[in-house]
């Protein structure tokens, strides 16, 4: 049976807008992305949601809860959901990290599937983890919509799963805060529907940076 999900990346925070590499590191929304959550969720409201999943970081969490209070749910937090963890990237720049940390940046920029920031996570770990997390989801929503609020490198993997792009290869897709984006399961794969449906933000200053 097939299950129908929308992931939404978390509304924006000041490290966003910094471009420092947020990880596991939980920053709060800033005032922009406090807007950009409510507006996100006026249009995911007209969506019958069965249940409102998300990482239990508080950016993830507080823009989930824009959406459950509108559809009259619960938040679901999920540890699964959460962004990679950077390990000795968490809190600097890229820029930062290739003059700090030159081996580990080249690791970075390749993509390096095994490479873990000393004490962080790897990139092949980090997407068997958002897989276990899908898959769980997919167990317990059979036939249903729901919500799944999460952080740019989830969203990533889960595209990637969709799309058959590899993990290794440079991102060609662009992940903005408080789109929509669809995806079904079912026992034949992974299958995106639609991505990036963010016509409710025209109003709102969006920033793209991870």
């Amino acid at each position: 049976m097939t299950v129908r999900i929308c992931f939404i990346r978390h509304g924006e925070t000041d490290w966003n807008v910094a471009k420092r590499i947020q990880g596991q590191t939980d920053i709060p929304l800033n005032e922009t992305g406090h807007s950009q959550a409510l507006a996100m969720a006026f249009n995911a409201a007209h969506y019958n949601f069965s249940a409102i999943y998300s990482s239990d970081l508080s950016r993830a969490y507080h823009t989930a809860q824009m959406v459950a209070t509108r559809r009259g749910l619960e938040v679901i937090t999920v540890a699964h959901l959460r962004e990679r963890h950077y390990g000795i990237f968490q809190g600097i720049t890229a820029e930062e990290g290739a003059k700090r940390h030159p081996e580990a940046h080249a690791h970075y920029v390749s993509r390096n599937l095994e490479y873990d920031f000393e004490t962080g996570e790897s990139l092949n770990g980090f997407a068997q983890r958002v897989g276990m997390a899908i898959d769980d989801l997919i167990r317990h929503h059979s036939g249903q919509i729901i919500a799944a609020v999460s952080h740019a490198g989830v969203l990533d993997i889960v595209y990637r799963k969709a799309t058959g792009r590899p993990l290794h290869t440079a991102r060609d897709f662009v992940i903005p805060n408080c789109a929509l984006n669809w995806f079904h399961f079912d026992g034949q794969g992974w299958h995106l529907e639609a991505w990036d449906d963010h016509h409710h933000l025209a109003k709102v200053l969006m920033e793209s940076a991870e």
